[in-house]
């Protein structure tokens, strides 16, 4: 088993208990656009993905760059309006963080989350010490299952990706992981264990308390 040398964390639902919130944007947004919705099925297609593709799959066709965009911009100013009035982090994130910081871990984040978003996040976070690489899913990436966001976020600290543990509470972000050859922390805050299993995933938690209690920094083996 290689030695730890870096914690790479999607955003959406895994630092943040936002997933809920992008349910809403979405139901919000399809009723402002007279669209007829299945959000919890367009959730499971998308959830990972980027924004591009996203709206792809919303269209149920290949759209444009304008089109996207303009998709994009309405329904992520909606979720964050709505989702800013009761931020929440997963419990126990931001000092899970701090504390994996302080024994020597490197802290990444990969997300398909958009620049907008990820700085809406980030300022209300206020993580200490802030994340030494982000990866975002408007950088031209293909987005989850495709391990390119976080393979790129391993390349921008330097670690290789089998140093690396993935924090993830999405099936597509897990499925990331196994192929980037990467193990992974299942954060089931939206999903079950079972729709996160895998035989890279090490461990299954409701939050970062959780890890805390069960002392699973001190059991890594991380490099000197």
């Amino acid at each position: 088993m290689h030695k730890v040398e870096a914690l790479v964390f999607d955003m959406d639902g895994t630092m943040v208990d936002s997933m809920p919130w992008h349910a809403r944007a979405w139901i919000e947004f399809a009723r402002r656009r007279g669209l007829s919705l299945d959000v919890p099925d367009l959730m499971r297609r998308t959830t990972g993905r980027t924004a591009f593709e996203c709206a792809c799959e919303l269209m149920g066709r290949e759209v444009t760059e304008v089109e996207s965009a303009a998709i994009t911009h309405e329904k992520e100013a909606i979720y964050r309006e709505l989702f800013g009035a009761q931020f929440r982090e997963v419990a126990g994130f931001r000092s899970f963080a701090r504390a994996a910081a302080a024994r020597g871990l490197k802290i990444a984040v990969g997300t398909a989350g958009d620049r907008h978003n990820i700085a809406f996040t980030l300022s209300h976070l206020r993580m200490d010490p802030p994340p030494l690489a982000i990866v975002g899913g408007d950088e031209g990436l293909p987005g989850k299952p495709q391990p390119a966001i976080f393979l790129e976020a391993a390349r921008r600290i330097g670690v290789p990706a089998a140093h690396c543990i993935v924090f993830e509470d999405a099936p597509f972000g897990i499925e990331a992981a196994r192929r980037g050859g990467m193990r992974a922390v299942a954060v089931c805050s939206s999903h079950t264990a079972a729709e996160l299993a895998g035989p890279h995933v090490i461990a299954a938690v409701r939050d970062y308390d959780e890890l805390v209690h069960s002392n699973f920094l001190e059991t890594l083996d991380v490099a000197a």
